[in-house]
């Protein structure tokens, strides 16, 4: 008796469950997106076809992806048997009880456990590695979904152990199936209704879900169970009735995680690559996404001094002003002097010579220290003694404010670091400086040297990395 009232509130849960539940697709074949991994002849395609999923994967990827359809088309279709766990609400203990029940059932019945852990991430590293042993000596084959980068959320021993498979947004063609599907089927959606979808609605609607398979059946749920049907029995979605019942998305972006660096990695690149359209857009969905405005502010602040230097002296002076502003303002007008500076830093002019400082000092690191030369150390201490600032001449004194003497230890004579752009106002450095230079070499009687190497990116950065 117990057994029928558990199959019948089984049963009901499932025809009362949410219209994505009820939708999710049961095989391969129903399976919507992710075609660089499940498409026709694909690895993982070919794998779950056959039921010969013996390595553990780990699938990643933004919500409404299908990554747990994914794992429920595998459990429908494995002769294994299939376990789901969540990783929020199952501990060590739960873990404990579904590997002694996977091994019974290997030494009693040679029947291999499918594992599917829900949100991996959210285990700490102790419960992830509770899982090593057992994934390697296959008492189970893991399947664990995750929202965030694996690589830097799931211990390093259980990465290699897995293949990782990244799930993307669904396009808009794929999202529109899923909508048709919903309204089409008889069975688990509302093909016994009169739904009329406006195609102007539908269009809103597969925008607005940005590719979040869930998030687009769960407004056209709304929108079907919340419109009255009218004297001939349609239910009409107009326009009106999907953008009340599809508000603005929740920007993806965890100020913790991928989308917060990844995001203004984009926007700073943007600046840099000199597209203000693009600078504009990412700006906007880090303040849509609640990011930090000083947070960018001290980004732009770097940029200017990086990526434009003196090609335009203004872009510093710019993205301080904006800082500063923005202190005084705060939000929302404080976006303004925001928004003026990026698009200022992304039209102005490039120059990246004021990295020239990391060659020197990689100078300092390759040769240690350097006595100060006797005429450039201060001789208002130790001139009588030690002769410090003797033959020092003030170039202000001189024709042009300039005076041909050197200022490097002899070593390092005609070292140079900088190397000044064309481009904007460094353009008028170039033809200065190379005359002071000229004059210094002649004055000195020395040649040029070159060697001061050029440095990689990655050297640039690791010089940075020390410095902080």
């Amino acid at each position: 008796m117990t057994d029928l009232f558990d199959h019948a509130m089984q049963e009901r849960m499932k025809s009362e469950a949410p219209l994505a539940a009820r939708m999710r697709p049961r095989t391969l074949d129903e399976y919507i997106g992710q075609e660089h991994i499940v498409g026709e002849g694909k690895l993982l395609q070919r794998a779950i076809k056959a039921d010969k999923l013996f390595s553990s994967i780990i699938l990643w990827g933004p919500p409404g992806t299908g990554k747990t359809t994914l794992a429920q088309v595998i459990a429908n279709s494995t002769k294994s048997h299939f376990v789901t766990i969540s990783a929020i609400l199952a501990g060590k203990a739960d873990l404990r009880v579904v590997i002694d029940e996977a091994l019974e059932r290997r030494r009693l019945h040679n029947e291999r456990t499918i594992l599917f852990v829900d949100e991996v991430h959210r285990w700490n590293k102790a419960q992830q590695d509770a899982l090593l042993p057992h994934v390697e000596n296959g008492t189970f084959t893991l399947i664990g979904a995750t929202t965030e980068n694996p690589y830097f959320e799931v211990i390093k021993a259980l990465i290699s152990r897995s293949r990782v498979f990244q799930l993307r947004n669904l396009n808009q063609t794929e999202t529109g199936i899923l909508l048709d599907r919903a309204l089409s089927d008889k069975e688990r959606g509302y093909g016994n209704k009169r739904v009329i979808l406006d195609p102007d609605a539908r269009s809103h609607l597969i925008e607005v879900s940005s590719g979040d398979a869930r998030n687009a059946l769960n407004a056209i749920e709304l929108a079907v169970e919340s419109t009255s049907p009218d004297q001939d029995g349609n239910i009409h979605i107009t326009l009106d009735v999907a953008q009340e019942s599809i508000q603005r998305r929740a920007v993806l972006y965890d100020k913790d995680g991928d989308a917060h660096y990844d995001t203004i990695s984009a926007f700073i690149k943007s600046v840099r690559g000199s597209d203000p359209d693009a600078a504009l857009y990412w700006l906007a969905k880090m303040i849509y996404a609640g990011e930090d405005p000083k947070f960018i502010i001290r980004r732009l602040i770097i940029l200017a001094g990086e990526d434009i230097g003196l090609a335009d002296p203004m872009g510093l002076v710019v993205a301080s002003s904006a800082a500063q502003a923005f202190d005084f303002i705060g939000l929302p007008e404080g976006i303004y002097p925001i928004a003026e500076a990026t698009l200022y830093l992304a039209t102005a002019p490039k120059s990246n010579s004021a990295g020239a400082y990391f060659k020197a000092m990689k100078k300092i690191e390759e040769e240690g220290q350097v006595s100060v030369p006797r005429h450039l150390a201060d001789g208002n201490r130790d001139a009588a003694a030690m002769g410090h600032g003797k033959d020092y001449v003030y170039p202000h004194e001189s024709d042009g404010h300039f005076v041909p003497q050197q200022y490097l230890p002899k070593r390092l004579l005609g070292t140079y670091f900088y190397s000044p752009s064309q481009e904007g106002y460094e353009a008028q450095v170039t033809a200065r400086l190379e005359m002071w230079r000229e004059a210094q070499r002649k004055a000195l009687n020395i040649e040029r040297r070159e060697d001061v190497p050029d440095m990689t990116e990655e050297e640039i950065k690791e010089m940075k990395r020390k410095i902080k």
